[in-house]
C-alpha cells in the first residue's frame, strides 16, 4: 500500500482514497508574471510523477494545478511594461506550457485560472464573514485567525509564536498582524469586480481555497506544493476552507523540498535563480527531468553543472542499455523481482532514488543478457516516471548548439525583420527550428530553447 508523508501528521500514512478506487489531488500552480525557474520545474515534475503513479497503481486520478494570473506582482510588472496584466500572464503561461511541456510533464486535467473563479471567491469570503471568522476593513475584508481554532497546525506553531517570528508590517486595518487579506479594494489602474464590499480583487490565498473546493469538492485526498507554501499560504488555505466548509479540507498535504544553489536556497530574492529556458539552452529537457527524479522530492535538490553532467552521464548509461531495443513499452509485469523491488520504492513514499537504482540494476541485467524483455522492462518502468520513452539512438546522437551561434542568428533575423526582409528572416528561424531551437518573440526580446 502507497505511504506518503504527510506534513501535517509529520509521519508516513497510508494513502486511503476517500472515494474507492478515486484520488484527487490538487497542487498550487505558477503565479504567471515571469519565466519559470528550476525551482518551479522540480514542483512541476514532482507532482508530475505523482499523478503518473497513482495512474499506473489503477486509481482514477483528477489532478487540479491552478495558474495564478492575478496578483500584486503581475500588476506591477504589466505597469512596467506598459501592456496589461491579462497580456502579461498569457504570454508567461504560454511560456509555463512550453516549458512544462519540454520537461515531459503531462498537462493536468483541469488548470483553473484565479480570474475565472472570482464569483466562487466573493461567496465563500461571504460565508467566512456570516460566520464571524472574517471583518470588514475599509474597502478590505480580512480573515481574524485568533477565531479559527488550530491555526498553526501545519506549520508546527502556535499563534503567538508565529506572530514573533513574523516581520509583520504594522498595519492599522488588522486585529491582529497575523491576520490576512481576503479581499483588497479597487485601487486606481488595477483589476477589478464586483462585491458585496465594493469593487476589488481577491487576495492570494483564498484563491486556492475556492477552485480546489469548486473542481474537487470541500474534502479531498492530496494538497500539493512547494515547502514554501506551507506556511502561511496552505495554513492560511485550510483556516479558510475549514472555517466556510464546517469540515475537514484535505486528508494529505504533500511539499516538496526546496532546490539549493551552493547550499542556499535558490529564490528570485536572492537572485540565484536559473531559468528552466536557460538549463535547456545547455541541457538535455530528460536530462533535467531525470536530475529533478534522482532526489527524494522531500530531500533539498542541490543545482550545480556538475550535478547535471553527472545527471547526463547516468541517463546515458541507462540509454545505451537501450541501444537496439526500440520495441515500445508493454503492461508491466508486476511479479518480475524488478518490478516489485521498484514497486516497493515508489509505495514508500515516492523514493525515486531507490526506484532509480533498480532501473540501473535492470540496465546491468540488458548489457549481460541482452535480453529483450529485460529491455522492454526497463523502458516500461522508466516511462512510469517519464522517462526513457525515446529511441535510444536518438538520445545518444543528442543535439549540441552553441548559445553564441543561436545569438549571431537571433540578431540577424532581427535585422532582416527591420529591413521588411521577412523571407531572410523566416530562413533563419527555420535553421534555428532544423536544429532543434525554439524561438520565442516576446514584446521587447527574443528568447530560445531547445526543442
Amino acid at each position: 500500500m502507497l505511504r506518503i508523508y504527510n506534513s501535517l501528521a509529520r509521519e508516513k500514512q497510508p494513502l486511503v482514497p476517500i472515494r474507492p478506487g478515486e484520488v484527487r489531488m490538487y497542487v498550487c500552480g505558477m503565479t504567471v508574471y515571469d519565466y519559470c525557474h528550476l525551482g518551479h520545474a522540480r514542483m512541476l515534475v514532482v507532482f508530475d510523477m505523482v499523478q503518473r503513479w497513482l495512474r499506473a497503481s489503477g486509481l482514477r486520478v483528477t489532478y487540479v494545478r491552478n495558474i495564478t494570473d492575478i496578483e500584486d506582482k503581475i500588476i506591477r510588472r504589466a505597469a512596467e511594461n506598459g501592456e496589461s496584466p491579462e497580456a502579461l500572464s498569457e504570454r508567461f503561461i504560454r511560456a509555463m506550457d512550453e516549458d512544462a511541456a519540454a520537461l515531459g510533464v503531462q498537462k493536468p486535467d483541469h488548470e483553473p485560472r484565479a480570474t475565472r473563479f472570482v464569483p466562487a471567491m466573493v461567496e465563500m469570503i461571504g460565508r467566512l464573514e456570516g460566520k464571524g471568522l472574517a471583518y470588514r476593513a475599509g474597502g478590505d475584508v480580512n480573515y481574524a485567525v485568533r477565531k479559527f481554532p488550530g491555526y498553526g497546525r501545519l506549520s508546527g506553531k502556535s499563534l503567538d509564536e508565529l506572530r514573533a517570528g513574523e516581520r509583520v508590517e504594522v498595519d492599522r486595518t488588522k486585529q491582529d498582524p497575523l491576520d490576512f487579506v481576503l479581499w483588497k479594494g479597487a485601487k486606481p489602474g488595477e483589476p477589478k469586480w464586483p462585491s458585496p464590499w465594493g469593487e476589488g480583487r481577491p487576495g492570494w490565498h483564498i484563491e486556492c481555497s475556492a477552485m480546489s473546493c469548486q473542481l474537487l469538492g470541500e474534502h479531498f485526498d492530496i494538497h500539493g506544493g512547494g515547502q514554501d507554501l506551507q506556511f502561511p499560504h496552505h495554513e492560511n488555505e485550510i483556516a479558510q476552507s475549514q472555517g466556510a466548509n464546517g469540515a475537514k479540507f484535505v486528508n494529505c498535504w504533500m511539499h516538496n523540498g526546496f532546490v539549493r544553489v551552493d547550499e542556499e536556497k535558490m529564490s528570485k530574492s536572492l537572485g540565484n535563480f536559473f531559468l528552466i529556458r536557460d538549463i535547456l539552452k545547455r541541457y538535455d529537457a530528460e536530462v533535467v527531468r531525470f536530475f529533478i527524479l534522482r532526489a527524494h522530492y522531500r530531500s533539498p535538490l542541490n543545482h550545480s553543472d556538475q550535478n547535471l553532467d553527472d545527471a547526463r552521464q547516468a541517463l546515458t548509461r541507462l540509454y545505451t542499455a537501450l541501444k537496439g531495443f526500440d520495441a515500445a513499452p508493454e503492461p508491466i509485469d508486476w511479479a518480475h523481482d524488478s518490478a516489485k523491488r521498484f514497486r516497493e520504492a515508489m509505495e514508500d513514499d515516492f523514493n525515486t532514488p531507490e526506484a532509480v537504482a533498480v532501473l540501473f540494476d535492470l540496465a546491468n541485467e540488458v548489457n549481460r543478457s541482452r535480453s529483450e524483455n529485460s529491455a522492454r522492462l526497463l523502458r516500461s518502468l522508466g516511462g512510469t516516471l517519464g522517462l526513457l520513452g525515446r529511441r535510444a539512438e536518438s538520445f545518444l546522437q543528442g543535439k549540441t548548439v552553441s548559445a553564441e551561434s543561436v545569438q549571431k542568428l537571433i540578431d540577424a533575423r532581427l535585422a532582416a525583420r527591420k529591413a521588411k526582409n521577412f523571407a531572410e528572416a523566416d530562413r533563419i528561424r527555420k535553421e534555428l527550428e532544423d536544429s532543434g531551437v525554439v524561438l520565442e518573440d516576446g514584446p521587447h526580446v527574443t528568447t530560445w530553447r531547445l526543442r
